[in-house]
């Protein structure tokens, strides 16, 4: 079972960026289909990006152009880098994994392994 632990979050102005990570322990990175999720208090958690084991990647359309995914399986890190950010991307960000391909990579329910989240906090 692989054990997740967010950093890198922080507040910034709009417009500014920040890098989200996301390290992994117990288990290699390279085996599991991962995810960023955000969420903000009385919403649903929602999909913000995702990456296959074999490095394909998908992002949702409120950040696609601004956010950009990444891995690096030698550290056993996910990454989330987040250029032009808005106050709507104000939220707990929170990365997940999951050995098996998901059927929807934006559902919560694919994923069965979840970091403690990492605030981002945007002002205008």
């Amino acid at each position: 079972q692989v054990q997740l632990v967010e950093s890198g979050g922080g507040s910034v102005q709009a417009g500014g960026s920040l890098r989200v990570s996301c390290a992994a322990s117990g288990a290699a990175t390279s085996s599991y289909y991962m995810a960023w999720f955000r969420q903000t208090p009385g919403k649903e958690r929602e999909g913000v990006a995702a990456i296959s084991r074999g490095g394909s990647t998908i992002h949702a359309d409120s950040v696609r152009g601004r956010f950009t995914i990444s891995r690096d399986n030698t550290k056993n890190t996910l990454y989330l880098q987040m250029n032009s950010l808005k106050s709507e991307d104000t939220a707990m960000y929170y990365c997940a994994a999951d050995l098996r391909a998901p059927r929807n990579f934006f559902s919560r329910y694919d994923y069965t392994n979840w970091g403690q989240g990492t605030q981002v906090t945007v002002s205008s």
